[in-house]
């Protein structure tokens, strides 16, 4: 009785949120015919609706991710509809379903670790065929396919991947081999070597905003097999690891392409229409929407490229103010933290959540913090509010591994029936 009157509250909270920012759109929004109200509004309580009636489907031990996925969800597609003026942002709405089937099918494949564990080499091939795609397909050191109707980032896939391949090879921990005065686990040798290579394609691809995200996923999970019970890492293995990342990250820097170095200490203020221009005029719209905004549609920042993207929370601070835009990421701060409320059941769990906190924190802080121009400026999408299929599939997958931590389902390893009659035939 008290779940379902938790499950119950927890739908008008979801309700009130959206029907509170609709209420905004109509009466502050900028629209040419109030029927670009209702098909959002219609739009976003069907969605709800559909979703709240769905959720019961699949037994979970809690739903409060659940919860919170579509409130942000839903609260991006409001956000995308307004920019520039209200409208129904039909490629958006298909994306956002695209993320709660993906993040069904995270959440399905995550939960028994005894069987996912078995498939840790599949994520690994997973990995090199992503890197081989994104070679022969992309073109001209891209990361991107252009499919004509619509384009793919391969490279977004790679994230779930990684963050797999890292919590699937905890288990052998504590195989350790002698190799010279090295105790040596092989798989993490292949992590790090895997990791090694997808930052050095993204360098070679140009994409060196993505490069921390990679790192974090692997920093993470690097910390959690040092805690692992027994692992027993020397301070020989931990020194020699820190100095081999330190030297790539100079090496990096050192061969980084001019175009980064000068964005790396370029003044925006003195060339704001060529290096600096976004991140000047997000800067102006973040001061001119004050703590409140301009209200829905109001704003002037979708005529600057990758409004919708790449500076996505300062679109929102012109449009609803700095003190929503606030919120908006709180929101997504309560996801992240979700495992420090319902712990996961499993270290395999548990290091599946830390890759995935660790990625989604890193593209908060990047996209944040690039906006308003307290680091370089980035490029990186802010997980469910900027627009972007690949992202928005990508992250739905990896919230779906943390619904998956807190619902996990253990199962016995069957008996073989060849063992049971020999044990028979012994006795």
């Amino acid at each position: 009785m008290k779940k379902a009157l938790s499950y119950f509250i927890s739908c008008i909270f979801v309700v009130a949120v959206h029907g509170s920012m609709l209420l905004t759109v109509f009466n502050n929004g900028k629209y040419d015919s109030v029927n670009d109200v209702i098909t959002l509004a219609a739009a976003v309580i069907l969605l709800d609706a559909v979703y709240f009636a769905i959720m019961p489907l699949f037994r979970q031990r809690t739903y409060a991710v659940d919860f919170m996925l579509l409130l942000i969800l839903n609260m991006s597609m409001i956000f995308q509809s307004c920019f520039g003026g209200v409208h129904f942002d039909m490629k958006h709405f298909i994306t956002m379903i695209a993320a709660l089937v993906s993040c069904r099918i995270g959440f399905m494949l995550c939960r028994n670790h005894r069987w996912i564990q078995t498939k840790k080499k599949f994520f690994w091939a997973g990995i090199g065929i992503l890197l081989v795609v994104i070679f022969l397909f992309t073109g001209d050191r891209s990361m991107w396919i252009d499919l004509g109707f619509m384009s793919i980032q391969p490279s977004e896939f790679i994230k779930p991947l990684l963050v797999l391949a890292c919590a699937t090879s905890i288990g052998e921990q504590q195989n350790r081999q002698k190799v010279g005065e090295f105790n040596i686990v092989y798989d993490n040798v292949i992590i790090f070597g895997i990791t090694a290579v997808v930052i050095l394609f993204q360098w070679w691809c140009r994409d060196l905003g993505s490069i921390p995200t990679f790192a974090a996923i692997y920093a993470s999970c690097f910390f959690m097999r040092i805690c692992y019970p027994k692992a027993k890492f020397s301070k020989k293995t931990l020194i020699t690891a820190g100095a081999i990342v330190g030297v790539f990250a100079i090496v990096g820097i050192i061969l980084a392409p001019a175009y980064v170095k000068d964005r790396l200490f370029a003044d925006i203020w003195s060339n704001p229409t060529e290096d600096g221009y976004q991140q000047t005029k997000a800067l102006i719209s973040i001061a001119e929407g004050g703590w409140f905004g301009k209200g829905p549609g109001n704003g002037f920042l979708h005529e600057v490229f990758a409004y919708e993207s790449d500076i996505v929370f300062a679109t929102i601070s012109e449009e609803w103010g700095l003190l929503f835009a606030i919120m908006t990421v709180l929101v997504l701060m309560l996801i992240v933290a979700m495992p420090l409320v319902n712990p996961p059941r499993s270290y395999y769990h548990g290091t599946m959540c830390a890759g995935v906190c660790a990625a989604f924190t890193m593209q908060m802080a990047l996209n944040i913090f690039g906006s308003c121009n307290m680091i370089p400026f980035t490029g990186v999408t802010l997980p469910f509010i900027s627009a972007g299929g690949s992202s928005m599939v990508t992250s739905g997958l990896m919230i779906g591994m943390i619904v998956a931590a807190q619902s996990p389902v253990f199962t016995n390893p069957k008996k073989s029936k060849k063992k049971g009659k020999q044990k028979r035939r012994t006795v």
